[in-house]
């Protein structure tokens, strides 16, 4: 592993050929769990804080992908909660509370499902949303590092952690601390996270689309805004689905 542009592309092909093989049946599960959805005209809750927020947003609302897709964010509590701008830091995904708040105001119906990422799969806030999820009779698919999960302990008061608490869970294949390259001094650089969850959100889109066209049905899929009909096309879809999925927060 030379610390080296090349160096992290075999690093990051290798992790990406190893969690695709790995989490071969996952995916399938977690198909069939977003199918089963869709076909009761239920929406995808996608969730992730720090940088897994990127999995969210290669859920929801993008060219490819479903379109009965809704990206939660922390900073929901502020655009759509009315609390300050003030709450919103680095910490605050490490407060059970807050998910609470949180889940109140997710535009949710009972056969909804949710998709949720963190890396460490430790933090109090997510932790907590998993469990209300649950509680709240959902199914979850969670997305993590079983690697780094292992190594930490849980920031909620329970103990639990993400992977506990999910229905289907996904290892991303991270190392522990994300980065892959060891620098001579210490510590590590060239995360791969970001990476390996959006190949797992995509197999997953993928193999749920398999399955509605192979039942011969027409899969609810976004067009590239940028090509010509993309707008009416998304927007005629996006219409079935008022008030239950947003974007552009």
């Amino acid at each position: 592993m030379t610390l080296s542009a090349e160096g992290y592309l075999a690093v990051a092909v290798e992790t990406m050929r190893r969690v695709a093989a790995g989490a071969r049946d996952e995916v399938g599960r977690a198909a069939d769990l977003i199918t089963t959805a869709l076909r009761s005209d239920g929406v995808i809750h996608a969730f992730g804080t720090g940088h897994s927020e990127a999995l969210a947003m290669e859920i929801a609302g993008r060219a490819g992908g479903l379109v009965p897709t809704n990206r939660v964010a922390l900073r929901d509590l502020v655009l759509h909660g009315g609390e300050p701008a003030s709450l919103l830091g680095p910490m605050l995904e490490r407060d059970p509370t807050v998910a609470h708040r949180l889940f109140e105001l997710v535009p949710v119906r009972p056969q909804d499902v949710f998709v949720l990422a963190s890396n460490s799969g430790v933090n109090g806030a997510m932790v907590e949303f998993a469990l209300l999820v649950k509680e709240r009779g959902h199914g979850l698919i969670a997305i993590t590092s079983r690697e780094h999960s292992s190594r930490v302990d849980s920031r909620h008061p329970s103990g639990r952690k993400l992977s506990d608490i999910a229905d289907v869970v996904l290892d991303n294949g991270a190392p522990y601390g994300d980065a892959a390259l060891p620098l001579p001094g210490g510590g590590a650089v060239g995360a791969v996270s970001s990476i390996t969850a959006a190949l797992l959100a995509q197999q997953i889109v993928v193999e749920v689309v398999a399955r509605l066209v192979a039942a011969g049905e027409t899969p609810p899929v976004y067009l590239s805004a940028n090509i010509p009909a993309g707008d009416a096309h998304n927007n005629e879809l996006e219409a079935r689905y008022t008030g239950r999925i947003r974007r552009g927060s």
